[in-house]
């Protein structure tokens, strides 16, 4: 029975669920009529995470074995790392629906990811993954926790940490990681990356930088700032010409500026004046055998909030970022491209905030020309 299973799991589950996923929980059992308003704000308010997990599953589970069913189907969708460690019922290997219904409408069809990855692979508008390219692949991980000035110390930071590198190793990439670099030295580790023996046959790189930040700089532990337009420099097609037409995916958990995101609105009519793009200059041809490029291409970033405001972490889960992409880089991984994964991130920002805290991410730079999917376990038997 499922309030069993539930009961079984308690401990575990309140311990180790995240406040983002209990959230997301809280709604989608208040939308299926699991609970009801009352119960949902009495969940909802309670302060301490522990408290509201607590009290979401012993509501749950006192309801019978058909609600308890309905939270666990919405944790496997949710959380399916976390649904498989708690060793709940219904476990199976991710598959993607490609056809809903047979032509007699009374079977389904499903892709296991390497059936998925052979259907995409003639498709004009998808960045070509080969198996071999999938084996090469290799990520950049930087990640100030200790600053000079311990009152910059970043609580919680380690978590990011494992969690990022548990989910870029699920998706193939070996993970090259750096800790406590100084301004000089994070540029420093993108000029060694950007010569990485393995950028000539991968076919993706995802660099993920983590540490305090300002308006169009991340820190050092030494306070000193490390230029965010130095990574397109670095990594773009001038100074690394192996990642030419290749998908470059840049994470960056840090703040923008001390404003803490949130407005006061009222109802109105809002009229944005418009803008006329200058007339591009005519092209001179080319001499045989040389040919221009685009400096910078097939970047898509991620920021953790938009300019000017603050990111907000927590010091036993981690920064809401990093838990909300591991979230929904396991939940869709192996079936959105990265620019869909990207915006499931951002929506799950929409419902974000204590009181006037809010975050919300920003998509910045992006050239991405094609679709880039992951194809999670690619040529294993273990897929994600």
């Amino acid at each position: 029975m499922a309030d069993k299973e539930l009961f079984n799991v308690r401990v575990n589950f309140v311990e180790k669920m995240s406040e983002p996923v209990l959230l997301q929980l809280i709604d989608d059992l208040l939308q299926d009529r699991v609970l009801n308003d009352a119960e949902s704000e009495s969940i909802s308010e309670r302060k301490e995470r522990r408290e509201m997990a607590r009290k979401l599953i012993d509501t749950v589970r006192k309801k019978g074995s058909r609600a308890s069913s309905k939270m666990i189907a919405h944790l496997e969708k949710n959380d399916p790392s976390l649904f498989l460690e708690l060793g709940l019922s219904g476990a199976h290997p991710p598959q993607i629906n490609v056809h809903p219904q047979s032509d007699e409408g009374t079977t389904t069809s499903v892709l296991t990811t390497e059936e998925f990855w052979k259907k995409k692979q003639n498709d004009k508008d998808v960045y070509p993954v080969t198996k071999d390219t999938y084996k090469n692949r290799v990520a950049l991980m930087i990640t100030n926790i200790k600053f000079y000035n311990q009152k910059m110390n970043r609580s919680g930071a380690d978590k990011d940490v494992e969690n990022m590198e548990k989910l870029l190793s699920k998706l193939g990439y070996k993970v090259e990681k750096h800790t406590n670099l100084t301004g000089r030295e994070i540029n420093e580790a993108f000029i060694s990356f950007s010569k990485h023996p393995k950028l000539q046959q991968t076919d993706s790189v995802i660099v993920v930088l983590m540490s305090h930040g300002k308006l169009g700089a991340v820190l050092g532990v030494d306070e000193d700032s490390f230029p965010v337009s130095n990574i397109y420099e670095h990594l773009g097609t001038e100074k690394c010409p192996a990642l030419l037409d290749k998908p470059k995916i840049i994470i960056i958990q840090a703040c923008r500026g001390d404003q803490r995101g949130s407005v006061l609105v009222s109802d109105g009519e809002n009229q944005a004046g418009g803008f006329q793009l200058p007339a591009a200059p005519a092209e001179d041809l080319l001499e045989d055998g040389w040919r221009f490029v685009h400096k910078e291409k097939d970047f898509i970033s991620l920021l953790s909030c938009t300019p000017d405001t603050m990111s907000y972490r927590q010091v036993d889960r981690g920064s809401i970022l990093i838990q909300y992409i591991v979230e929904i880089f396991n939940s869709h991984g192996n079936m959105e491209h990265i620019q869909e994964l990207f915006r499931k991130v951002m929506l799950r920002f929409e419902s974000f905030g204590f009181s006037n805290r809010k975050q919300m991410p920003t998509i910045d730079r992006t050239t991405l020309l094609k679709h880039f999917y992951f194809f999670p376990g690619l040529g294993n038997t273990n897929h994600f």
